[in-house]
C-alpha cells in the first residue's frame, strides 16, 4: 500500500468515531495535491445536506487528533468538505442511494461513438453497472470502462 492510500485510510479511522457520534457519513477521503500543496481532504454528508458548521465542527475535532498522531509526512491542508451535489458514486451506498434515478456515465473509450450516456440506474453489482436509457432499452457497463460515473440532475 502507498502512502496515499495508507494516509487515506488511517484519516478514515480516526474520522469516523466524530462522525458517527454527529450521525454524519463519510463519503470519501483524499490526499492529493494540487497548486503546489498537499491536501488531506475529508468529504462528509448527512441527511438533508451538510452545512458549513458541519464541516467546522468535524475539523475542529479532528485536527488535534492529526496533531497527535502525526503521521502525515511533510506539510499538508487539512479539509473536510459537503462532497457537492455532483459527487461521483463510489461506494455501496452511493448506489443504494441512486437506485431508481438519473444517471450520468462517461467511458473511458467510445462505445458506439459514444462517451457520455444518461439512465436511469436500474442494477449494479462489483463488475458492472446497467442504465435504462428514455426509450427502455438497458445499457450494461463494466466498472472497469466507467471514468465517471454520477447522478444527472438537470439544471
Amino acid at each position: 500500500m502507498g502512502k496515499k492510500q495508507e494516509y487515506e485510510q488511517r484519516t478514515e479511522s480516526l474520522i469516523l468515531p466524530i462522525l458517527n457520534k454527529n450521525q454524519f457519513e463519510l463519503v470519501d477521503v483524499e490526499y492529493v495535491k494540487e497548486g503546489g500543496s498537499w491536501y488531506l481532504r475529508a468529504y462528509i454528508d448527512k441527511e438533508g445536506g451538510i452545512t458549513v458548521d458541519d464541516c467546522e465542527a468535524v475539523a475542529r475535532e479532528m485536527n488535534p487528533i492529526l496533531d497527535e498522531e502525526d503521521y502525515v509526512e511533510g506539510a499538508y491542508i487539512f479539509e473536510v468538505s459537503s462532497p457537492g451535489l455532483l459527487r461521483p458514486l463510489k461506494k455501496e451506498r452511493d448506489y443504494v442511494r441512486n437506485m431508481g434515478r438519473l444517471i450520468e456515465i462517461r467511458t473511458y473509450r467510445p462505445v458506439s461513438h459514444k462517451k457520455e450516456f444518461y439512465g436511469i440506474l436500474k442494477a449494479y453489482d462489483d463488475k458492472s453497472v446497467t442504465i435504462t436509457k428514455e426509450d427502455g432499452e438497458d445499457l450494461v457497463f463494466g466498472k472497469q470502462d466507467i471514468a465517471l460515473i454520477r447522478q444527472a440532475f438537470d439544471f
